[in-house]
């Protein structure tokens, strides 16, 4: 919606004159509810060695104008131009309001295909050369991030992290790749991860400090099954090593069992991804770098799943029964017997 004001005959017949590009500056006013020419300036050096002489003296602190400020580039109407809406902040409200209304008005009458780039200005800084850089320097720029598009930017940087180490794993040249975010062990964590491989201690909690990029231990406190539960965090992701010593089948076994807890969607996009990423080549860690027989990866998203018969279920599974193929079943009896011998006439009994 724009205000039609009126647009003087010497106005409309300057502006048509100037398209040509005998004009470097336009400075359009309203007066008595009419559009009408405020100043104009010739070119005298390129467009950019012209643009702040020109331009930034003829701004008033007071009052609003438009100014049509000519580039040296051309396009297939002729030349291209900038179109400036100066709106100072000391100005009246007023004022402000009708420049506002009239803009749509001067940019048609000049002709909208001329105009290349259109500002808006409240002080000298957001409209001269410097600022009409950065207004270009915006828009060919992507548009601005929302917050989602953001933490999914964040995930991309992360995923582009990701490293591919291939293994030479027989002597006839084959290979596995894996791939997995490697944060490094933190010191602490190497320690108590050995002191587990020596059965030592029977339980390690570990986390990802995004941050630094490392995996820390949280703690080592002993555990026993009913407290496992317990030492699962309800608003936050970890790792956890549970030496779970328990009989089987008349035998005593101590089983190694990594944990992986992720507390639902209350955690970031960004966390589940770097701990999902990590998780694998932490694995191959306790593997080959501590000799550490994981019997069972387990992923849940409450402690309250790690009951004693979970666990045991969970390392031993139950084997089911299999299943005997169908069986045709044999004919009555007497029907399928032992073959008859017929005697013929010349045998003897």
């Amino acid at each position: 919606m724009f205000l039609a004001l009126v647009v003087t005959p010497e106005l409309r017949e300057f502006l048509a004159r100037a398209r040509g590009g005998a004009v470097r500056l336009i400075k359009v006013c309203i007066q008595d509810e009419q559009l009408v020419l405020g100043a104009f300036r010739k070119p005298e050096q390129s467009w950019d060695r012209d643009y702040d002489q020109c331009l930034l003296p003829l701004l008033d602190e007071q009052e609003p104008c438009y100014i049509l400020y000519r580039l040296d580039s051309q396009n297939a109407l002729g030349y291209e131009w900038i179109f400036i809406s100066w709106s100072p902040d000391q100005s009246p409200v007023k004022q402000k309001m009708l420049y506002a209304a009239t803009r749509a008005t001067v940019k048609k009458e000049f002709g909208g295909g001329h105009v290349k780039y259109e500002m808006f200005g409240t002080a000298e800084e957001d409209i001269c050369l410097l600022g009409y850089q950065r207004h270009v320097s915006s828009c060919s720029g992507p548009a601005p991030l929302t917050l989602a598009e953001q933490e999914l930017q964040r995930i991309k940087i992360t995923e582009g992290r990701v490293k591919q180490v291939t293994t030479e794993i027989s002597v006839e040249s084959k290979h596995q790749t894996l791939q997995g975010l490697a944060f490094p062990l933190q010191e602490s964590a190497r320690r108590a991860l050995q002191q587990l491989a020596n059965k030592r201690i029977n339980y390690i909690q570990l986390r990802l400090d995004v941050e630094k990029e490392t995996i820390e231990l949280v703690h080592t406190n002993p555990t026993e099954i009913r407290e496992l539960p317990l030492r699962v965090p309800k608003d936050a992701p970890r790792y956890h090593l549970f030496l779970y010593k328990h009989s089987h089948e008349g035998d005593y076994l101590e089983s190694v069992v990594f944990i992986y807890s992720m507390p639902g969607y209350s955690c970031s996009i960004k966390e589940r991804m770097l701990y999902s990423s990590c998780k694998s080549r932490l694995l191959e860690e306790l593997e080959k770098e501590y000799r550490l027989e994981v019997a069972k990866k387990l992923e849940i998203d409450d402690g309250d799943e790690l009951t004693e018969e979970f666990l045991y279920d969970e390392v031993h599974p139950k084997q089911h029964a299999h299943k005997q193929a169908f069986a045709k079943p044999r004919g009555p009896a007497g029907k399928r017997g032992h073959k008859r011998l017929i005697k013929g006439p010349g045998d003897t009994v």
